[in-house]
């Protein structure tokens, strides 16, 4: 979708283990002009965690897919594949639970499929520039860490604005 320092809000890092990979998935929801074409749909991702010992913050590499069906066509569907840095910043808390805030920038790049008469035609978009921010709550379990977030993401193509919000589940290991 981690001892008391944390690198990367979700991830398996301490004094003795700065890095942590993950995975995650759940659901994604359009927001603005994408909402009125597209439904909810789905997305996956993988996750890079560094920590910085010592201190509240780390980073996070992701690159996620998301996917949004047209609305009125079952036979059509819109994708956005993303890359993104981000800082985590860990909300010092009394709790195993541990929330924190994640923002960051990066490249989106859209796609849709069409599917016809048993022919599925594929176009992409080109990469643009884009951010996210969120938050989210890293849970502590047996050698990894369990993590729930949403994030909003908005970037600007063919001179129109995408935005949408993955909430997500994952793992960092």
């Amino acid at each position: 979708l981690s001892s008391a320092i944390v690198a990367g809000g979700q991830g398996v890092t301490s004094d003795t283990k700065p890095f942590s990979l993950g995975i995650s998935g759940g659901a994604s929801i359009p927001t603005g002009d994408l909402s009125s074409y597209t439904n909810t749909g789905y997305n996956v991702g993988g996750h890079i965690a560094l920590g910085t010992p010592g201190l509240p913050i780390g980073l996070r590499g992701d690159v996620n897919y998301d996917n949004f069906g047209a609305k009125g066509s079952g036979n059509s569907n819109m994708h956005i594949w993303s890359y993104t840095a981000n800082a985590v910043y860990e909300v010092p808390a009394m709790t195993g639970i541990r929330p924190y805030i994640i923002g960051g920038v990066g490249g989106f790049t859209p796609g849709a499929s069409y599917s016809n008469g048993g022919t599925t035609v594929t176009a992409s978009g080109g990469t643009s520039f884009g951010f996210d921010v969120g938050g989210g709550l890293t849970i502590p379990l047996s050698g990894f860490n369990a993590f729930v977030e949403a994030r909003y993401n908005h970037f600007n193509d063919n001179g129109g604005t995408t935005s949408f919000v993955p909430i997500t589940f994952g793992i960092m290991f």
